[in-house]
C-alpha cells in the first residue's frame, strides 16, 4: 500500500500556515513525521499527519487549546476503552459551546447597537439636508 507523503512546504501552503507553526505543533505533539536524508532533516508528513494537522487548526479556530486537541486526537487513535474521555471531551465541547454561545450574543447586541447609531446619524445628517455616505453590508449571524 502506497501511502502519500507531504513535505513541510506543501502542508504549509495548503494550510496555510507558516512551517514553523508546523515545526511548533510537532513540538507539541501533535504531528509526527518521519524523517529523510542522510542527516535526517527532512521531514516526511504522512496522510495521518496531514489530518491531525488539519483537526487541530479548525481545533484552533474553534476555540480549544492545544492540549485539549491533543486528548481529542488522542481519543481517535486509542484502542483502550475511550467511554471516560469522551464524557470528558463532551465535557468540553460544553464549555466551548456555551462560551461561544455568549459571544454571539455580545456581537449581535453590539451589531444592535451600531444600527441604531448609524439610523439616528443618518436621522441628523438628512435633517441637516446633507448627503449621506453609501449604507455598507450587513451580515447578520443567528444565534
Amino acid at each position: 500500500m502506497n501511502q502519500q507523503q507531504f513535505t513541510i512546504t506543501e502542508l504549509a501552503r495548503e494550510f496555510d500556515v507558516t512551517p514553523r507553526a508546523i515545526r511548533f505543533y510537532e513540538d507539541q505533539g501533535l504531528l509526527s513525521p518521519s524523517r529523510e536524508g542522510s542527516s535526517g532533516l527532512r521531514r516526511v508528513y504522512s496522510s495521518r499527519d496531514r489530518t491531525r494537522l488539519k483537526l487541530t487548526l479548525r481545533g484552533k479556530r474553534l476555540g480549544f487549546t492545544l492540549s485539549e486537541i491533543r486528548d481529542l486526537l488522542d481519543l481517535y487513535e486509542s484502542p483502550t476503552d475511550t467511554v471516560p474521555q469522551l464524557h470528558a471531551f463532551l465535557a468540553t465541547i460544553a464549555e466551548h459551546r456555551d462560551v461561544l454561545e455568549r459571544q454571539l450574543e455580545d456581537l449581535n447586541a453590539t451589531l444592535e447597537d451600531l444600527a441604531q447609531y448609524e439610523a439616528q446619524c443618518r436621522a441628523m445628517l438628512e435633517e441637516n439636508g446633507v448627503a449621506q455616505p453609501a449604507r455598507t453590508g450587513s451580515k447578520r449571524v443567528k444565534a
